[in-house]
C-alpha cells in the first residue's frame, strides 16, 4: 500500500497550485472589457436612426413625387418597393462583409456613398435618375446593421444586451420619426430639402464615426466573398436559435407594418380627416414605446430573454384591442401604439441579444440572416394591410394584426424549450 503514497499530501500546497493555474487560465482568456461607452452607444443609435430614416422619407412624399415627375398615383408606390427591395438586397450582399473586411472603413465608406446617393435623389431631374438614387439609398441604408454588429462586438458579454437595446432603439425611432421629419421639411422648403438635409447630416455623422470607431484589428474570416454569402445560409441550418428568432422577427415586424402602413387611411378619412402633420405626430407615441423597450436588453443580459419575449408577445396581442377602438377615441389609439411598439422593440432587442451569443466571429452574417426575415415580415404587412383595408376596413386590419400577433405567441410557446 505504501507504494501508492510516495509523499504526504499537502492540501495547502495543492490548493495554492490550483489557484495559480486558475489565475493563469483567466490571464489567457480574460473577460473582454467593454470598448463602448454610453456616449458612443448613443452616437451609434443616432447614426442608425439617421440611416434607416432615409428609406422611409418617401412614404409621406409620394404625392409630391407623383406631381413632380408625372408618375400616376397607381404607379408611384414603385418608389417604396424599389427602396425596400434594395434594402433587402443590401442585407444579403453588404452586411456579411463585416465579417470579412475592416468594419470601421466599411461603415464610414457606406455612409459616404449614402451622401452621394441622397444628393442624387435631392437633385434628380428625371424619374429615372430618381429611381437610381432611391435604389442606392435603400441598398446603403443597411449600414445600420453593420453598426449593430460592431456595437455588439465592442460591448462586454455582460453588457451586450443593454448596448444592443440602446442602438436598436435608434433604428425604431428613426423609422417612426422619418415621416414627421419629411413632412415638416417638405412644408418649409419642398421635398428635395428632405434628402439634401439628410445628406449633410449623414456626412457629419460619417466624420464623427471615423473619429470614434476603434481600429478593427480582429482576426478576420479567410473566406472568399461567395463563400461568405453561402455561409449565411449555412448558419440557418446549424443554429436553431437563429431560425427561431428570425421567424419571430418576421411575425412581429409584419404586425408592426400592418399598423403603420394602413394607419394613415382611417386617420385621413372622415370623420377624423387629420392632416399629414397630425398623423405623423402619432409617431411620437411609438417613440415612447420604443424607448421604454430599450431596457429589454438588460433583462437578456441577466438570462431573462425568454420571459421578456413571452411578456412582450402577450402585450403585442393585447395592443390590438385599444387600436381597434381608435375610431371612438384617439386616446385608445395612442395607448395601443405605445403597447405595440414597446412589444415589438422588446422582442427585437431580445432576439439580437440572444443570437449574438453564438458564433462571435459571424455576427455580421447572423445579423444579415436575421434581418432578411425582418424585411420579409415588413413587406408582407405592408401589402396585406392595405389590401385588407380595401375590403374589410379598419376592423379587418386590426383582426389581421391580432391574428399575426397570436401566431407569434403560439410559435414562441411551441419553441421556447428548444433554445
Amino acid at each position: 500500500m505504501g507504494k501508492f503514497v510516495d509523499k504526504p499530501i499537502n492540501i495547502t500546497e495543492d490548493y495554492a497550485s490550483i489557484e495559480v493555474e486558475t489565475k493563469q487560465e483567466k490571464q489567457i482568456a480574460p473577460e473582454s472589457p467593454s470598448l463602448i461607452s454610453r456616449k458612443v452607444a448613443l452616437l451609434f443609435a443616432i447614426a442608425c436612426g439617421l440611416a434607416v430614416a432615409n428609406i422611409y422619407y418617401a412614404q409621406p412624399l409620394l404625392d409630391a413625387l407623383s406631381n413632380e415627375f408625372s408618375i400616376t398615383h397607381s404607379s408611384v408606390g414603385i418608389i417604396i418597393t424599389i427602396t425596400q427591395a434594395c434594402y433587402a438586397l443590401g442585407l444579403l450582399l453588404l452586411v456579411p462583409l463585416g465579417d470579412l473586411v475592416n468594419r470601421r472603413l466599411l461603415i464610414v465608406g457606406q455612409m459616404l456613398l449614402s451622401v452621394m446617393a441622397l444628393i442624387v435623389v435631392g437633385t434628380a431631374p428625371t424619374s429615372t435618375i430618381l429611381f437610381i438614387g432611391i435604389a442606392a439609398v435603400g441598398l446603403l441604408a443597411v449600414v445600420t446593421q453593420a453598426l449593430v454588429a460592431f456595437a455588439a462586438t465592442m460591448a462586454a458579454s455582460t453588457d451586450r444586451g443593454r448596448v444592443i437595446g440602446m442602438v436598436t432603439s435608434g433604428i425604431v425611432i428613426g423609422i417612426l420619426l422619418a415621416r414627421t421629419f419629411a413632412g415638416i421639411l417638405t412644408d418649409l422648403a419642398g421635398w428635395r430639402s428632405v434628402y439634401l438635409v439628410s445628406a449633410v447630416l449623414t456626412l457629419i455623422m460619417a466624420g464623427a464615426l471615423f473619429r470614434v470607431l476603434p481600429h478593427d484589428e480582429r482576426e478576420r474570416e479567410s473566406l472568399s466573398y461567395l463563400q461568405l454569402l453561402r455561409s449565411v445560409f449555412t448558419l440557418f441550418v446549424q443554429e436553431r436559435i437563429l431560425r427561431i428568432r428570425a421567424a419571430l422577427a418576421m411575425m412581429i415586424f409584419a404586425a408592426f407594418s400592418i399598423l403603420w402602413t394602413s394607419l394613415v387611411l382611417p386617420l385621413s378619412a372622415p370623420p377624423l380627416s387629420l392632416s399629414h402633420t397630425a398623423i405623423g405626430a402619432f409617431g411620437l407615441a411609438g417613440v415612447t414605446g420604443a424607448l421604454a423597450a430599450a431596457r429589454a436588453g438588460r433583462y437578456a443580459d441577466r438570462g431573462l430573454g425568454q420571459r421578456t419575449t413571452g411578456v412582450a408577445l402577450i402585450l403585442l396581442f393585447v395592443s390590438w384591442l385599444p387600436i381597434s377602438y381608435s375610431q371612438y377615441s384617439l386616446l385608445n389609439l395612442i395607448v395601443g401604439i405605445v403597447l405595440l411598439d414597446l412589444a415589438v422593440q422588446a422582442v427585437h432587442v431580445t432576439n439580437q441579444s440572444m443570437i449574438f451569443t453564438v458564433r462571435p466571429e459571424a455576427r455580421s452574417r447572423l445579423t444579415a440572416g436575421y434581418m432578411v426575415f425582418y424585411s420579409i415580415g415588413s413587406a408582407f404587412g405592408s401589402i396585406a394591410s392595405t389590401s385588407i383595408y380595401h375590403y374589410s376596413g379598419w376592423y379587418g386590419v386590426c383582426l389581421l394584426g391580432a391574428s399575426v400577433s397570436a401566431l407569434a405567441l403560439l410559435f414562441w410557446l411551441l419553441t421556447r424549450n428548444g433554445e
